[in-house]
């Protein structure tokens, strides 16, 4: 299963349990209490086929997270160049329309299950009460939700959770691989483009690599200029051998790209990265403005080898630690230190080049 359809189907899951969920509480909210409540103003035996309003809202529950997912999924990679307030109306209209269709065929199955006639003719949603306070409902549940991926996307996949209850409010330890990845001759593309342009330059090059992180499970810890710091836990890191493929499949896309950013830059993008894989302090840091912090000496590792791919000419330089994790045979990487001294630090590395398969 490749990486693209793995995410949809973690967005499809997720959308799922949350929808199904948002429908059934509604569902509770409206019709739970309603019969007794009602009961309380005739004397007719009063009937509400609530078992029935259940089901339906687990089919519109689980309708909605499929159209939904499969929106979302498209939008989050149109979005990259898209501008945002586009997005959410043209979204908003096709999430409008898809509520009038799911809505229209649930009350035909349901008018056959309790045997009434329902307002579902041509326009019912118009005056329909019922239909204006999902439509509410339905929008107050998907922001909820949007800013359940947006806190997501901000910590880190799997993060939010453990933000929100407090687990980093103390530093825990864990391992990660850190890739530090730089535009390479930057001062001479800076001097030439001038700074809005080269500013462009370097937010087109950080959507192309945005457009792979998702299929390597990588996060995006911090971009400073042109330079930006990517992890992995270890165990997705190195699965399929995930660290070492994004970069690959960023270098793949750039030069598909070519065309593209000579007809607008005249320069071609060309990155060069460095990887180093240890035990790091993370911890949740500030008040006004939260985030997460990586501590340790592994950060400043990755960092130094990253700046040796100029000395050795070379794209993607990785430390033994990252070797002996990763699958790949002998003939894909070369040894170019037996026992190199990194600056400011005392210990001594190997450092290995890493080619294409």
């Amino acid at each position: 299963m490749s990486n693209k359809i793995k995410s949809f189907f973690q967005l499809l899951l997720i959308s799922s349990i949350f929808w199904v969920f948002a429908f059934v509480l509604f569902t509770a909210i409206r019709y739970n209490g309603l019969e007794e409540e009602l009961s309380l103003f005739t004397d007719d035996i009063l009937y509400l086929p609530v078992n029935a309003y259940y089901k339906h809202a687990i089919i519109v529950g689980l309708i909605i997270s499929v159209f939904y997912a499969i929106i979302e999924f498209v939008f989050d990679r149109l979005s990259k160049r898209v501008v945002l307030g586009l997005s959410i109306v043209f979204k908003s209209l096709v999430y409008f329309v898809l509520i009038i269709v799911v809505l229209s065929g649930i009350s035909f199955l349901l008018e056959e299950q309790i045997d009434r006639d329902l307002p579902n003719e041509k326009g019912w949603w118009r005056d329909d009460p019922f239909f204006w306070i999902t439509v509410i409902y339905f929008v107050v549940a998907s922001i909820i939700f949007s800013l359940i991926r947006v806190a997501n996307d901000r910590f880190g996949r799997g993060n939010f959770i453990q933000v929100l209850v407090g687990k980093y409010k103390r530093p825990k330890e864990q391992e990660h691989i850190l890739m530090f990845i730089d535009l390479k001759d930057s001062t001479k593309i800076a001097e030439k483009l001038g700074h809005q342009k080269y500013s462009q330059f370097i937010q087109d090059c950080f959507i192309d690599l945005n457009m792979s992180l998702n299929n390597y499970g990588a996060e995006v810890y911090q971009y400073v200029g042109d330079e930006a710091v990517i992890y992995w836990p270890s165990n997705r890191g190195f699965k399929n051998n995930n660290c070492i493929n994004l970069f690959f499949a960023f270098q793949k896309r750039l030069e598909k790209k070519q065309s593209y950013y000579t007809n607008k830059y005249a320069f071609n993008p060309k990155f060069k990265a460095g990887l180093h894989f240890g035990k790091l302090m993370v911890a949740e840091i500030g008040t006004i403005k939260k985030d997460l912090a990586f501590h340790g000496d592994v950060i400043n590792t990755a960092s130094r080898i990253q700046s040796l791919c100029n000395t050795f000419n070379k794209s993607l330089l990785v430390s033994e630690s990252v070797i002996e994790k990763l699958s790949v045979s002998d003939t894909h990487y070369e040894l170019l230190s037996h026992d190199m001294e990194l600056r400011g630090k005392e210990e001594r590395l190997r450092i290995y080049a890493i080619n294409q398969g």
